[in-house]
Formats: structure tokens, sequence, C-alpha cells
């Protein structure tokens, strides 16, 4: 079921994004080489407490059968595509990629925002992999327009992805987002122009290109939720939450 949110309700998921987005945007300033990804989830954690706001990932159930996601941010290196979990024996290196995923809950309302930069100097091919995937969330937005359809936005990030001959990872998708932290519709990175859902007023939606240096398949880690590409090739993975308006596409996770 899709829920549409009205003027208020979108206006209390931009504050949950603005603070995703602030709390975001300190934590890449603490990254540097040999802080462990647990020293960066403490920081998360006293940015939450800090904020007064709650997680919206850690104690999360994706299936059954897995452990709950024990921290408060999803940090990913290298060949890791998402979910990664934080421990203070994973230390940050110079030349690694690091993708941050986080979200936090304000008011009953989800916030969810993601990036990827690479710490210390990077070849070309990398640096392309980080816009390439950037700029297929910025082409995905473009086409979040009241009337369009979920696959014109697909359709936009694939085109954009494998233009650079990078792959779009299939397994993991965008999602609708509100009182929850995944709802209706499903928003995949690949697909047709004019197919799916078709875009009203009032959705909120997370546009998330997950891209892979090398082949688009994943696997999954021992521990249930570290998704890493299968031919051990790198990856990168950005996100906004999207509200759908009559102006236009909104982005709520920015500062």
């Amino acid at each position: 079921m899709i829920f549409l949110k009205s003027r208020q309700e979108i206006e209390t998921m931009r504050t949950a994004n603005r603070i995703v987005s602030e709390i975001l945007a300190e934590l890449c300033e603490k990254v540097v080489q040999g802080i462990s990804t647990g020293d960066i989830d403490r920081l998360a954690t006293d940015l939450i407490r800090k904020k007064g706001v709650k997680s919206a990932f850690k104690g999360y159930q994706i299936r059954k059968g897995v452990p709950p996601f024990p921290a408060n941010i999803c940090i990913s290196l290298n060949d890791e595509v998402v979910h990664g979990i934080p421990s203070s024996q994973r230390i940050v290196k110079e030349g690694d990629i690091v993708s941050l995923d986080f979200g936090i809950i304000y008011k009953d309302f989800y916030g969810d925002s993601a990036l990827t930069f690479s710490l210390g100097r990077q070849d070309e091919r990398v640096l392309n992999l980080i816009q390439a995937t950037n700029e297929a969330l910025t082409h995905g937005i473009t086409r979040a327009c009241v009337g369009n359809r979920i696959g014109d936005i697909s359709a936009a990030v694939q085109e954009r992805v494998e233009r650079d001959g990078f792959s779009v990872v299939r397994e993991f998708v965008g999602h609708g987002i509100g009182r929850r932290l995944h709802e209706d519709p499903p928003v995949p990175n690949y697909g047709m122009v004019g197919r799916g859902v078709r875009l009203r007023e009032g959705m909120v939606i997370a546009i998330e290109p997950m891209v892979n240096m090398g082949g688009p398949d994943v696997m999954m880690k021992s521990d249930g939720w570290t998704a890493v590409t299968r031919d051990g090739s790198l990856s990168a993975h950005f996100e906004h939450s999207i509200a759908i308006t009559e102006k236009g596409p909104e982005v709520l996770s920015c500062l």
C-alpha cells in the first residue's frame, strides 16, 4: 500500500532528513585514516542523542533468522555494497572507498540518506565510479515528477550508470518512506520508461543507486547483513529521500 503524505507530514519528513544530512556531514569530517568503523558508529550514537531523535537502523529486522541490525549506521567499505556492520576491528585505510548509510526517526517519521567518498587519492576509474553513481541519483530525481512512472526513474539511473561501463545492483532497490523505513513502492535502479507505478503528489520515495565497478551480482556475508560484490569489484552508493509534488521533485535529505 502506498501512503500519500500531507504537506505538513512532508515538512516533518524534511526536518527528519535535514537532521540525517547534518549528522552525515559531521561524520564525514571525522572519517580519517586509522579510525575504526566502530568509532564512527559511536560518533553517530552521540549525535543521535544530541539531536534528540531515534535511530532508524539499530534493532531493524530484515527477515526471520537474521539478528536485528546491531548499529546506528551502515558503513560499507570497498567491495561492500550495502549494510556493512560497524566494528572496532575494521580500520579505515588510506585509499578506501567509504559508504555511509544513515537514518533516524523524528516525530514518528523516517529520514534516510547515503553517500560515498574516497579517503585520499584514488585512480581515475574509482573517482568515475563515485561520480557516476552520484549523477545517476541526480538523473533519477529529475524524473520523479507527478504523472511519470517508477520506471522512468529506474531507466534514468540505469542509463547513466551503464554509460560509463558500470553495473547496477539488482538485488537491492530504493523504496517508499514515511512512518516506516521501507514502504511501497519499491524503486529499482533498472527498468523501462513508462513502466511501473504512476507517481502522485504526496508520495515520498528513497532513490538509492548501488553501483558496481564490475559485474552486478552480489552475495551476503555470514553476518546476514553485509552485501558484497560477487567478483570483488568496488562499489558505491548514494541515496536521497524525495517528495513528489506538483512543482516537481523536492529533495528532503539535503542541507
